[in-house]
């Protein structure tokens, strides 16, 4: 009886041990799993669901209703008295109101470069000035660098992925940023993004203009929240809305004195711009290479 005990007692603790190990094991692989799906989803946020901080505030000057500046002295930044920026609650959660009342921006503090941003817009109701009853507007601008209000007296040096009633995937050049793109000439003054087209040249100081458009078109009703989209590596850029791209950019670049040079690194920056717009779920991540899937 005691033989056979001790065998029975070196069977029980060989079954322990082997699950012990199996359980390790088991630990290994999950908290592995767990650390790789953290470094492939590893989103920061840049709107808090709360209010407006890692944000600034820039407005231009006063416009009349045709768009023509009331003064060359600007609302400036941070002041915002008419509350065209602020953070409301809607069915139920917290997104960012866009007035539109006043031309101008909010802007992140920090500057990105190499990265996938993506964020949900829709359209209110409201309009003003020159932009009341038409298209509502807005617009992203990325790589946002220098002064605030050298576009329009509302808007930093930048690239624009424009956000716009039925054109949102547009690209315009702001205060000198300019990108090569493939496009066909429609018009004396429309070119629209086609991968077949030859490669031209956007900027204000060309002959073909600084606005490219977009092909397709995969904007949500109005009203409807619409998912934006951005990536960014390199000199190259993709726009995609709902999952669909838009459109592929390479070399992106500014004029600045004169002269051409990269821009690959930048604040990014939410248009005002005469219609009433909220944004959700605003948040950002490296981006090592652009998916091969959009450059097609």
């Amino acid at each position: 009886m005691k033989q056979n005990s001790t065998n029975f007692n070196e069977t029980t603790l060989m079954k322990r041990n082997g699950w012990i190990v199996a359980l390790l094991l088991l630990c290994t692989v999950v908290v592995g799993f767990s650390k790789s799906f953290r470094q492939t989803d590893d989103w920061k946020p840049l709107f808090n669901g709360k209010d407006l901080s890692g944000w600034d505030t820039y407005l231009g000057p006063p416009l009349d209703d045709s768009g023509k500046m009331l003064s060359t002295i600007p609302v400036g930044l941070n002041k915002d008295p008419k509350h065209v920026f602020y953070v409301v609650k809607e069915n139920g959660e917290k997104v960012i109101r866009i007035s539109g009342e006043a031309w101008g921006g909010l802007s992140t503090k920090a500057e990105y470069k190499d990265f996938h941003l993506q964020l949900k817009f829709k359209w209110g109701s409201l309009s003003w000035g020159q932009k009341k009853n038409k298209k509502k507007d807005s617009g992203l601008l990325y790589f946002a660098t220098g002064r605030h209000g050298a576009d329009y007296g509302a808007w930093m040096r930048s690239q624009e992925f424009q956000i716009e009633e039925g054109n949102s995937g547009d690209y315009w050049g702001v205060a000198g940023g300019m990108e090569d793109i493939t496009a066909i000439k429609k018009s004396d003054s429309e070119y629209v993004y086609d991968p077949a087209g030859p490669l031209i040249t956007f900027s204000a100081n060309g002959k073909t203009g600084r606005h490219c458009t977009k092909r397709l078109d995969a904007e949500k009703p109005s009203g409807q929240w619409n998912t934006l989209d951005l990536y960014c590596h390199g000199d190259t850029s993709v726009h995609v809305i709902n999952g669909v791209a838009m459109m592929v950019l390479v070399h992106s670049g500014q004029w600045e004195n004169g002269q051409q040079r990269p821009l690959t690194q930048g604040k990014l920056q939410i248009q005002s711009e005469g219609a009433e717009v909220f944004y959700k779920d605003i948040k950002i991540k490296p981006l090592n290479v652009v998916p091969k899937a959009l450059l097609k």
